[in-house]
Formats: structure tokens, C-alpha cells, sequence
């Protein structure tokens, strides 16, 4: 029965997985699309192939995810918890998914696991929920919105005396760079979170040693279903991230993405942080806006989003907590 319950578990992440792909796959390339510089389905084949070599660059994200959210206890129990955690994870990626808003999958997994293993009675380890997940929560989009319009500012100086249409075809191109560079940080940041609550799995169904490293099946396992999911794409919130919250042209469209992927690959090789590359790009997108002015900046449909960011956890982990009681009663 556990055997079935860690294969069941497995294949749970692997679906969030691939949720997360096409809940996500806006995040790098909805500015590439909207200013024309990729067609969609360029851009999300590049996009997936990216995330997948992204997925295979470190596992410190999926360490903090695997080893640094809650303790579960080993065998039925904490594979009860794992799994809660995912169907919550899913059900939340879906219903955000349908109303378009670019919540982040990240904070929805986090919010599962914290609920789950509250309605387990298990420990959380609240002190690496405020340091790897509360604070970068916070930090993340407050950076990436100043650092989008700092990028914004300098390109606005340096071609200033240069011809504008000669320049955002230049920018168009310098996109499908940027556009690149998000989805590997896509890759490194979002395909790390499933391999950790599957070496999460792995160790609570006593196929692992908590010490060991996560082994390769599951590194490639998780990012070819991210890279799907990718290519599956997000019309609904691509929509959202690339027309409706500023109109963009090629020169904000890749200052966006390069302040975007500077913070994910910061957050990802310097602190191991598993943050939110939907809370990234969205508050890059709008500091890159406010240069502009701060009316260019849709900021009715912006709350929408941050409402839907602030949600994320509670809302994630109340689902994943129902999630837990269910299995809990079909398979005590």
C-alpha cells in the first residue's frame, strides 16, 4: 500500500507539475508575445526548452522545499500530508488559472505543505516559512518593480538620440534573449519545487535518506513535465501579464525580463529561495510601466492581482488541509 501511496504521490507532483508549466508559461514569454518579437508558439517551444535545461541547474530551491517547509513523519502518514499538499497546490493553480490572474504556484505548493501538515498535526517549520518564503515573498516584487524601472530609465537615457523605430526592432530582437533567460529562471526556480516535495516523498516513504542528494530520475522526471506544461501554454494569464496591465513595446518588454530573471537567478543561486517567478515579472511589468507614468499602469486590474498573491497561501492551505481529511478517511 505505501509503495502505491509514493507512486500515487510521484505522479500528483508530476500533474502540479505540469500545471505549473501552463500556469506559468505567461511568466516568460507574455511580453516577448504582446510586443510581437516571438509568434506564441515560438516562444513556448523556446520557453519549455529552457525551463528544462533551468530545471537541471542546482537543487538548492528544492532542498528548502524538500527539507525546509515542515517536518512530515515517515510512512502513511506524511505521504497523506505530501499529497494533500499537491491536490491543494492544484486546485488553487486551477481556479486562478480560470479567472486569468497570475497567481504563483510557488506560494500555492508552500500554502499546501503549511496545510497539510497543520491539519496532520505535524511540524511546520515556521522559522524557514518566515525566512525562505515570507520575506522573499515580500522583497521579490518590491525588487523587481524598482529594478524594472531602474533598467527602464537607463535604456530611456542611453538611446535617447537614437531612431525609435530603429530601436525597438533592436529590442525586439534583445527580447528573445530576455524572453530566454526568464524561462530559465523559470526552470531553476519552479521545476526545483516539485523535485523537492518528491525527494520529500521519496524520504517520508523510506526510499531515501533525508542526507542524500535528489537523485537524477527525479530532476528529469520533473523538468520534462514542467517543460509540457510550458508548451501547453496559458492563453488566459498571458493575456493578462501582456496587455492588460500596461501596454508594452519591445524596450519595456525586455526591461521587464532582465530585471525579472535577474532576481529569480539571485534568489535561486545565492539564497536557495523558492520565490515566485508570476510575482516577479508582474511587478517588473509595472515598474517598467511607471516610467512611463503612473497612470499607464492599470492599477484596478493590478489589485486584482495582488489580491489574488496575498490569497495564495491561506487559501491554498485550507484547500490542501479538506485535501488531507479526504485521503485521510479513504485510506486510514
Amino acid at each position: 500500500m505505501e509503495l502505491a501511496l509514493v507512486i500515487g504521490v510521484i505522479v500528483i507532483a508530476l500533474i502540479f507539475d505540469y500545471t505549473n508549466g501552463f500556469h506559468d508559461a505567461a511568466n516568460a514569454i507574455a511580453t516577448s508575445v504582446s510586443t510581437r518579437a516571438l509568434t506564441p508558439r515560438v516562444a513556448l517551444l523556446m520557453a519549455a526548452v529552457m525551463n528544462f535545461i533551468g530545471a537541471h541547474l542546482g537543487t538548492s530551491v528544492a532542498q528548502t522545499v524538500g527539507k525546509g517547509i515542515i517536518d512530515a513523519p515517515n510512512g502513511r502518514q506524511g505521504l497523506l500530508i505530501v499529497g494533500g499538499a499537491l491536490i491543494g497546490a492544484i486546485i488553487w493553480n486551477l481556479i486562478t488559472w480560470y479567472f486569468g490572474l497570475p497567481s504563483s504556484s510557488s506560494h500555492a505548493l508552500i500554502g499546501g505543505l503549511v496545510g497539510a501538515a497543520l491539519a496532520a498535526s505535524a511540524t511546520v517549520q515556521w522559522g524557514g516559512v518566515v525566512s525562505k518564503v515570507v520575506i522573499p515573498m515580500v522583497l521579490s516584487p518590491v525588487i523587481g518593480f524598482v529594478l524594472g524601472g531602474v533598467i527602464m530609465i537607463a535604456i530611456l537615457w542611453l538611446f535617447r538620440r537614437t531612431n525609435p523605430h530603429k530601436s525597438s526592432r533592436g529590442f525586439r530582437y534583445s527580447q528573445t534573449v530576455s524572453a530566454a533567460a526568464m524561462a530559465l529562471g523559470h526552470g531553476m526556480q519552479d521545476a526545483q519545487k516539485t523535485m523537492g516535495v518528491i525527494f520529500l516523498a521519496l524520504v517520508v516513504g523510506g526510499y531515501v535518506s533525508p542526507t542524500a542528494d535528489i537523485p537524477e530520475w527525479v530532476i528529469t522526471a520533473s523538468a520534462l513535465a514542467i517543460s509540457l506544461g510550458t508548451y501547453a501554454g496559458g492563453w488566459r494569464i498571458m493575456r493578462t501579464l501582456g496587455r492588460r496591465i500596461i501596454h508594452l513595446d519591445p524596450p519595456r518588454g525586455f526591461a521587464a525580463e532582465a530585471a525579472a530573471a535577474s532576481v529569480l537567478y539571485t534568489a535561486a543561486m545565492g539564497f536557495g529561495a523558492p520565490i515566485s517567478t508570476t510575482h516577479t515579472i508582474t511587478s517588473a511589468i509595472m515598474g517598467v510601466g511607471a516610467t512611463r507614468r503612473l497612470s499607464a499602469v492599470r492599477w484596478g486590474i493590478a489589485g486584482n492581482i495582488v489580491t489574488a498573491w496575498v490569497l495564495t497561501i491561506p487559501a491554498a492551505a485550507l484547500v490542501a488541509a479538506l485535501s488531507y481529511f479526504g485521503l485521510h478517511l479513504i485510506f486510514h
